[in-house]
């Protein structure tokens, strides 16, 4: 791989938001043996190993315990369509290192958007700031390490001109308005980011990753009569131009259609608590917001989570493995290399029913005496990372869907969510379902919308008395706040059937 930062701008047809100040060239690796693959990415933020070396012994010029270097440069792109036209474009680059250093489990951060020698020392002062003692550092050998490659991709988007996206946003448009009458008006969006990561730490590791996303999605706006309703179809991947198809626009219109014809003859079940059959996909919010988040290691380490003491313990039923994983193919929760530019891995939050590890950065780990599982993630370069989950599922259980559905005398089935939220320490979460179904008598009848479920994740872990055979994950646009930082993440899950929820409808 041969990049040119310069180049790269150019070609990507972004324009800088604020300031971007390009530093001299310089000549990177010099008497240090490393890859033509790391070279590119110093060539890329002209620095050289040196530079990276020198900033990392002041900041831990202060007695830290460890420091790091984020580098990051990211492009994004994105096209909006509205009124059956493409008519809003918008790009930005986005350029610069934060610069971390611990002491304990203290941090002391500063980042600088501009990567001259001068501006980075000055931010590795500030951030060794954290420690107030002597320093008896030593710099480490560079050791390089490859990252994993969990996204190939064939055309870079940074390869890609406006011209050559904005048709499938037309065609969606058009596609949409084609497949039934009732239709109104389409909203439609394409966006693409392109990003490139270095990292360098006080034991030596350099390495760097190359992150591409595309985010394509559609709303569907539909009148029966006097009645509007409206649904929203999307899919995100680490994938390169070569993934929007004809194919997809159309499987993404229909979505979109079938979704809004459901809601003009749904409506809403009786309040109270009931069964709750959480379908295939998107259900996987549940394990998101109500479980996931409260796996989080800085939760349980603070004592800050219901979890925190349960380490080992039964959790759930025994057929339930629960995973976070940074390793799938393509996925928008992946990631080659996590944040702190430690390994990425399949990790067993939960095993056979047992609660088998929390999800880790440095600190965490460190705390609890255990390797990083790969999850320290961190919204840009401005930010510092923290334990955060990347696709998190629960694999296949003993049941089918239709034994679940049949269990239940009355209930609610749902699949379609459009968001969530938990409060982390109790673990009591509320989600807002767009639509499912009813539950009477073990079948499906009536359709339903627009209704929130309310409970609580460690007691609906328990509650879960089924899981299906259909595990799903959901490749939709889902993004994780937390800290006032967000980043991309999927969900996924098996039917499964959780006893009693609190379902919010008419009394």
């Amino acid at each position: 791989m041969s990049v040119n930062r310069r180049s790269f701008i150019k070609t990507g047809g972004a324009v800088a938001a604020g300031s971007m100040i390009l530093p001299p060239f310089m000549q990177s690796c010099q008497n240090v043996q490393i890859s033509e693959n790391v070279k590119s990415y110093l060539d890329h933020f002209e620095v050289s190993t040196e530079m990276l070396q020198k900033v990392i012994a002041t900041a831990m010029s202060k007695g830290g315990d460890y420091a790091d270097l984020f580098f990051e440069h990211k492009t994004s792109n994105s096209l909006g369509l509205e009124d059956g036209k493409v008519n809003r474009a918008y790009s930005n680059v986005d350029f610069g290192v934060g610069i971390r250093v611990l002491k304990g489990d203290q941090t002391g951060f500063a980042y600088s958007e501009n990567v001259e020698m001068k501006e980075m020392l000055n931010a590795a002062k500030m951030a060794a700031n954290i420690a107030d003692s002597g320093s008896d550092f030593n710099i480490n050998e560079v050791n390089e390490k490859i990252p994993a490659g969990y996204y190939k991709i064939q055309n870079k988007w940074e390869d890609v001109s406006v011209k050559d996206k904005v048709p499938f946003v037309q065609k969606i448009n058009d596609k949409v308005f084609e497949l039934d009458e009732k239709v109104i008006k389409v909203n439609a969006f394409l966006s693409d980011e392109t990003t490139y990561v270095l990292f360098y730490n006080s034991e030596g590791r350099l390495t760097y990753d190359y992150r591409p996303m595309i985010s394509f999605g559609v709303v569907s706006i539909m009148q029966k009569g006097e009645q509007i309703e409206n649904a929203y179809s999307a899919r995100s991947f680490r994938k390169g131009f070569e993934w929007l198809t004809d194919e997809l626009v159309n499987d993404l219109a229909q979505e979109a259609v079938d979704r809004t014809n459901i809601l003009f003859e749904a409506t809403k079940p009786k309040a109270g608590e009931m069964p709750v059959v959480m379908g295939a996909g998107g259900s996987g919010i549940l394990l998101h917001e109500a479980i996931g988040h409260t796996f989080e290691a800085d939760f349980n380490r603070k004592g800050e989570s219901i979890f925190s003491d349960k380490m080992g313990k039964k959790v759930a039923e025994n057929f339930i493995n629960i995973i976070d994983d940074g390793t799938l193919d393509n996925n928008r929760g992946s990631i080659n290399i996590d944040d702190e530019g430690n390994d990425v891995e399949k990790t067993y939050l939960v095993k056979d029913g047992i609660l088998n590890s929390y999800i880790h950065d440095r600190i965490s780990a460190k705390h609890y005496g255990i390797d990083p599982t790969g999850n320290g993630r961190r919204e840009s370069f401005r930010h510092i990372p923290l334990p955060r989950m990347r696709a998190t599922y629960m694999e296949v259980g003993p049941h089918t869907k239709d034994d679940i559905i049949g269990e239940v005398d009355y209930g609610v089935y749902v699949d379609n969510f459009s968001n969530g939220q938990v409060k982390i320490g109790a673990g009591d979460f509320t989600f807002f379902v767009k639509s499912g179904y009813l539950i009477e008598k073990g079948k499906l009848t009536d359709p339903i919308k627009d209704i929130n479920i309310i409970g609580n994740g460690p007691q609906a872990l328990a509650d879960i008395t089924m899981a299906a055979d259909d595990y799903l994950i959901d490749n939709g646009t889902w993004t994780c706040g937390k800290s006032g930082q967000s980043v991309p993440v999927t969900c996924g899950l098996p039917s499964v059937l959780v006893k009693k929820l609190t379902v919010g409808g008419v009394s």
